[in-house]
């Protein structure tokens, strides 16, 4: 049996073939102005269900990225404080040695007290530290100093206002969490037993006739070796942070790899192909073109 073709079902075929082979151009020129694959999850499901997950680890990255600058941020803060301690702890060592000498007379142990003192003001300033308007040396205290004084007592008291068992924390991985802070009392003491209070101290025994400071380098000496230890705790979360950051910046590079190659176009590629396509287009407007020609007139002569 042969099907019977009328003119108006080549009509249609020529123009279906048409419509399609414009559309197809139309996607191709969608794809080239915006430089993607996928304009439309319709376009490639599978692909854009992968890009959305590609997005959202970009997102988690960026977030521990932000998250490891500022733990940095804050641990740089720290050492640079507890740098500037340990001077000034090893400053009032040498000034308790040299008042044992035996040129130190009454005027030259009260200029060490005096000078000591002022280094004592300048140890209560580093362990109140702040960062961004936080203290570091705190923990989550908002109290706006990790430790306060009471100048109305003999001797003066200093009190640790921090809160040492709630740390500061910064996640930089998915299974790595760091602390930024650090704890005041644990460097600095507390009370009676801080570094303050021994400065006072030490202060109060220069102004004593006959009495030896020398007899106090032992505690001052505890005092700077939990400095001391201190640094090195700070230096070595420092370091896991860094080494965080090196590992979040190839992550970023990997996914962005990954998702470049789901929807990034072939640039070369798709030019070609416009080409050919647009030719073929040309090509099947010239031949509808003598399809369509027949018109009412042709079959009345």
């Amino acid at each position: 049996m042969i099907n019977r073709v009328t003119h108006q079902s080549v009509q249609r075929s020529t123009l279906a073939n048409l419509q399609l082979n414009l559309s197809t151009m139309a996607d191709l020129q969608a794809k080239m102005s915006s430089g993607k694959k996928i304009n439309v999850p319709s376009d490639d499901p599978a692909g854009a269900s992968d890009m959305l997950r590609l997005r959202g680890e970009q997102r988690t990255q960026a977030q521990y990225q932000r998250n490891a600058g500022d733990g940095n941020s804050w641990l740089t803060t720290i050492d640079s404080a507890l740098q500037t301690t340990s001077t000034t702890i090893r400053r009032v060592r040498d000034l308790v040695i040299q008042s044992g000498s035996g040129a130190a007379g009454t005027p030259s142990r009260e200029a060490i007290a005096v000078e000591i003192e002022g280094l004592r003001d300048e140890l209560l300033q580093q362990a109140n530290t702040t960062y961004l308007g936080r203290t570091v040396f705190a923990g989550t205290s908002n109290a706006g100093a990790a430790f306060t004084v009471d100048s109305t007592t003999d001797p003066a008291t200093y009190t640790f206002t921090g809160a040492a068992s709630a740390t500061v924390e910064r996640q930089v991985a998915d299974a790595t969490t760091v602390r930024v802070d650090a704890d005041g009392a644990k460097v600095y003491g507390d009370g009676a037993d801080s570094v303050f209070a021994l400065l006072d101290s030490i202060a109060a025994t220069l102004r004593t006739p006959g009495a030896d400071a020398a007899t106090q380098l032992a505690a001052l000496d505890t005092r700077f070796e939990t400095v001391l230890t201190e640094l090195a705790g700070v230096g070595a979360r420092q370091t896991r942070i860094v080494n965080a950051q090196a590992s979040l910046v190839d992550s970023a590079l990997t996914t962005k790899t990954q998702l470049s190659a789901i929807e990034d176009i072939d640039l070369a590629e798709i030019i070609l192909e416009l080409g050919m396509q647009e030719t073929a287009y040309q090509g099947a407007l010239g031949a509808a073109a003598k399809v369509l020609q027949p018109s009412l007139m042709d079959y009345l002569r």
